[in-house]
């Protein structure tokens, strides 16, 4: 048996789709600001011959750019974009660990307990996770549109791979959940290692410059103060960008959630029995939550 993302409930594909959303208008408008802080610079740097008048063409486009900044932070502020993308992510990252918990009979809907209880004991575990979220912010899809709110909870393919036997059950959760997540966590991995070449070697090569016209105006072979400060702006950009996207942090959790996923895959090939299944599941879906991962990222940064 197959079991995907499309086998997932409506509020989860809401709250994913909110959170890819708004993760790329945070992402966006953090972009934007940073270029048009080195526009802005580049400009100033530029010789203000051109005139019209006492009027000042270049100066005028500098201090758009400048002015396109405090619009992008007044409009993020207002909009929290980064917030909302956070917590819908938390909230869709939530809502998938409880239906494959569900689904497969992980902790604390084992085969002990009833079709019944299980989807009592599921419905209540959800939305009292759901409403943890929404103290802090969490906007509920539910509340604004009429499909996500008359969508079932559980669907069709997660009772299906529930009634299913112990064995197509951790069969499916091995290869539909465990190994895809160790593929992705490798991936995510492998883009950060790249990601951290390729601005550090920025940053670097910026600074050399920088370090270059700083020593000619040392030495007074040329007035290079423009280009200084225009390279440092650009070196201190992607500096910023770099810390954002946190990419070196990321390398280390990505890669400790990857080898603790690759021993729970080994352990549940190998050793995990029927009784001890519903435990090794819950421990498997702690170590994939986004709660797991940022501490990871607190603690090697």
């Amino acid at each position: 048996m197959v079991f995907r993302n499309t086998d997932l409930p409506t509020l989860f594909h809401h709250t994913d789709a909110v959170a890819i959303a708004r993760q790329r208008e945070a992402v966006a408008a953090t972009r934007h600001q940073l270029l048009l802080l080195v526009l802005g610079a580049a400009l100033g740097a530029l010789s203000p011959s051109l005139r019209v008048g006492d009027f000042q063409p270049v100066g005028a486009l500098g201090v758009l750019a400048y002015a396109g900044v405090l619009a992008l932070g007044y409009r993020s502020s207002r909009r929290r974009a980064k917030s909302h993308w956070q917590l819908n992510r938390s909230a869709a990252e939530f809502i998938k660990s409880m239906c494959w918990r569900y689904a497969v009979h992980g902790a604390p809907f084992g085969s002990g307990a009833s079709d019944a209880d299980a989807d009592a004991v599921f419905t209540a575990r959800l939305e009292e996770g759901l409403r943890e979220l929404a103290k802090v912010g969490w906007e509920d899809p539910r509340t604004t549109d009429e499909s996500a709110a008359a969508a079932d909870l559980i669907t069709t393919p997660m009772r299906r791979l529930r009634a299913k036997a112990f064995s197509v059950r951790k069969e499916t959760y091995v290869r539909d959940r465990v190994i895809e997540q160790r593929n992705w966590y490798h991936r995510r991995t492998e883009i950060s290692r790249r990601a951290t070449a390729l601005w550090s070697a920025s940053i670097a090569l910026l600074t050399l410059f920088a370090l270059f016209f700083a020593t000619l105006r040392t030495f007074s072979v040329g007035d290079s103060l423009e280009a200084t400060g225009v390279l440092s702006a650009a070196a201190a950009a992607c500096l910023a960008w770099s810390e954002i996207r946190r990419h070196q942090p990321l390398i280390a959790a990505h890669s400790l959630v990857e080898e603790d996923l690759a021993a729970m895959h080994t352990a549940m090939e190998t050793t995990v029995t029927d009784a001890q299944w519903p435990s090794a599941v819950y421990e498997t879906e702690r170590i994939v939550s986004p709660q797991h991962t940022d501490w990871l990222v607190r603690h090697r940064s």
